[in-house]
């Protein structure tokens, strides 16, 4: 006969605080990223319901409440969705941080970042681009607002969303 082994009081602990803390990742989302994750409508809502509250008492409460709920539930696929969720910020500031780069350098007039483009691009303008870049430099040596630096970046950033 197998005996199914027991587990201890500070495991059941650990695990209900790490539930919790699951929970509490849950309530720092917005409304519209929990509606995009797969979650039961009652935890939703108590997500929700705990991101609203102020007073500290309450929110504790509400956060205990929702460890009970993710207990009847399987923390799995919540888990990997809030994953998927970090990824999707990740990838984000990643193109962020290129897009920039991108920018001052052809504001630097880096000729070959411009070739790199036209050849890693094929639907990109080179005209519209090699434009935005002198205009944007202009800004710069004149002290100007940088209005079409701004443009130049939301060009750049169109062609990475491609």
């Amino acid at each position: 006969m197998v005996e199914k082994e027991q587990k201890s009081r500070s495991q059941l602990k650990r695990e209900m605080l790490a539930l919790q803390k699951m929970g509490e990742r849950l309530v720092k989302l917005s409304p519209a990223q929990l509606e995009k994750l797969d979650l039961p409508s009652e935890l939703k809502e108590a997500a929700i319901l705990a991101g609203s509250l102020k007073k500290h008492g309450a929110r504790r409460r509400q956060l205990q409440y929702i460890g009970t709920l993710m207990r009847r539930l399987d923390p799995e696929p919540i888990q990997k969705a809030l994953e998927r969720l970090d990824q999707g910020k990740e990838k984000e500031a990643w193109a962020f941080k290129q897009t920039e780069t991108w920018r001052d350098r052809l504001v630097g007039g880096d000729d070959e970042l411009m070739e790199e483009l036209n050849r890693r691009f094929p639907r990109i303008d080179s005209q519209q681009l090699s434009q935005l870049a002198l205009s944007a430099r202009k800004e710069k040596e004149r002290e100007r607002p940088l209005k079409s630096s701004r443009a130049l970046f939301k060009y750049l950033r169109s062609l990475l969303e491609e």
